[in-house]
């Protein structure tokens, strides 16, 4: 197995250490649950008596819980795993269950060093208990139990199997997208864990988890939340290969949209940590130049020099706004038209910048619309077909008609990938300018292909002139 490799988050950036963060758990649903859970008294002998439990488990139990024998893990570690884990397996009712729960959490979060007393070989698949607890029906239980997990699998040296890894992370995954979940918190604190391990950010994007956090994050969640999920982008983009994907999900305009909102300094804080971390940790600097690119286009500057002029007494907030400021004042200076424009048609906020509308542009760039397999062209039809934004769809339609009109193939391309149907079908949208920028379109793709069958006659014409004089005599 191999050995953990841990974000260090308080020499990072001191103020969103563990301390500030599990200040914020205690108040969360789970822990306000868990405060009333240990209040509870259970009839330890009536397991013994009904012999669901040994005498040496009703002995072990006893002494821990009632009689305050907190050092009995310590000194008894196998003992103290077999106890645990036997009355997981047997015992069902969820009230007793949840006392349990409670106390394994209560042991390890005294002192990290125990999670060796549950992952001891001796125990076997140690994961499987809990595992199988994720599918019950009380809710506490399922996230307690996640809690748990969490410290297991991040504080051991030893990795989380793979197999296992897969189900708890889709089970984490699928919570966070599940309506009303009352244990979100719970749920992003876990996440908050589970990725600061190198080797776990990827079981996490295997699972489609960062598309995941970026599409609840888009639905404005309230900004608890909202910073738990940014600080788990956060920690992913210490990798420098996920650093470089980020912006491939979309992330930099929907961080842009937060910062742009934003009236929580912490929110503030972090949204600013990913961005400077999405240009310092790519190792292929013309991802780094991209991302930059892509926060000039999403209005980052301007969001800057409002953070600038406020002057936060954060030395993190200002130090980031610093750094970020000249990153992307620089990448404006080397952008050129074609830049801005492919930005913006990557980032799906087009909108009437001058670059659409210069016949120069278009005269000298259509044909580069073509690179990358028509990466620029494919995003154009997407937005075609899925924005709801008027302003988009119009623009959408002005670039393709502008392509056409530039470009001698373009409209057998635009054909091929499904552009005229969707602009035609855009004839009859709701707005307007949306219907007249189609129409344009549909009038540049059909002159062009009248242009085409012009030419073709006349070939056919000179081919068979002579005959047809002939045929004429005749």
């Amino acid at each position: 197995m191999a050995n953990i490799n841990v974000v260090n988050v308080s020499k990072l950036i001191p103020t969103l250490g563990d301390d500030k963060i599990d200040m914020i758990a205690a108040t969360s649903v789970l822990q306000i649950r868990a405060s009333e859970i240990r209040q509870s008294q259970i009839n330890w002998q009536s397991y013994l008596q009904s012999q669901m439990i040994t005498q040496r488990d009703h002995d072990f139990i006893v002494n821990l819980d009632q009689r305050g024998q907190k050092d009995l893990p310590d000194k008894n570690p196998d003992v103290c795993a077999d106890v645990f884990l036997n009355l997981l397996t047997h015992i069902s009712k969820d009230n007793t269950i949840q006392y349990v729960l409670v106390l394994i959490d209560d042991i390890l979060s005294e002192d990290k060093t125990r999670v060796k007393i549950f992952r001891n070989a001796k125990h076997g698949n140690v994961w499987q208990p809990f595992l199988n607890l994720l599918n019950r029906q009380d809710e506490f239980v399922q996230h307690m139990t996640a809690r748990i997990i969490a410290k297991l699998a991040c504080w051991h040296p030893q990795l989380m199997e793979k197999s296992d890894l897969h189900f708890y992370l889709s089970w984490l995954k699928d919570q966070l997208k599940s309506n009303n979940n009352d244990y979100i918190q719970s749920v992003a604190r876990c996440l908050q864990m589970m990725l600061r391990v190198d080797e776990y950010r990827f079981a996490f994007l295997s699972v489609d988890g960062i598309s995941t956090l970026l599409s609840i994050l888009a639905s404005r969640v309230n900004f608890q939340v909202q910073y738990q999920l940014v600080f788990c982008l956060w920690v992913l983009t210490f990798n420098p290969l996920l650093a470089e994907k980020m912006n491939k999900f979309n992330a930099i305009p929907i961080l842009a949209d937060i910062l742009s909102d934003s009236v929580k300094e912490k929110v503030t804080r972090i949204v600013l940590a990913v961005f400077r971390n999405l240009i310092e940790k790519p190792e292929d600097q013309q991802v780094a130049k991209e991302h930059c690119i892509a926060m000039v286009q999403c209005k980052v500057l301007k969001q800057l020099s409002i953070l600038e002029q406020k002057r936060s007494d954060d030395e993190d907030i200002m130090n980031d706004v610093d750094f970020l400021n000249e990153r992307l004042q620089a990448s404006v200076q080397d952008l050129s038209s074609f830049d801005q424009y492919a930005t913006e048609v990557k980032s799906g906020r087009l909108e009437w910048s001058p670059v659409h509308k210069s016949a120069k542009f278009w005269r000298e760039n259509a044909v580069r619309l073509n690179e990358r397999g028509q990466e620029l062209l494919r995003t154009l039809v997407h937005l075609l077909e899925k924005s709801r934004d008027p302003v988009v769809l119009a623009v959408a339609c002005y670039d393709v008609g502008e392509y056409v009109r530039h470009y001698p193939r373009g409209k057998h391309i635009i054909e091929q990938l499904g552009g005229k149907q969707r602009v035609m079908y855009l004839l009859s949208h709701e707005d307007p300018n949306v219907r007249y920028e189609a129409l344009l379109a549909v009038q540049k793709l059909m002159v062009h292909n009248w242009e085409y069958l012009g030419k073709q006659l006349e070939k056919e014409i000179d081919k068979q002139g002579g005959g047809t004089a002939v045929g004429a005599k005749g």
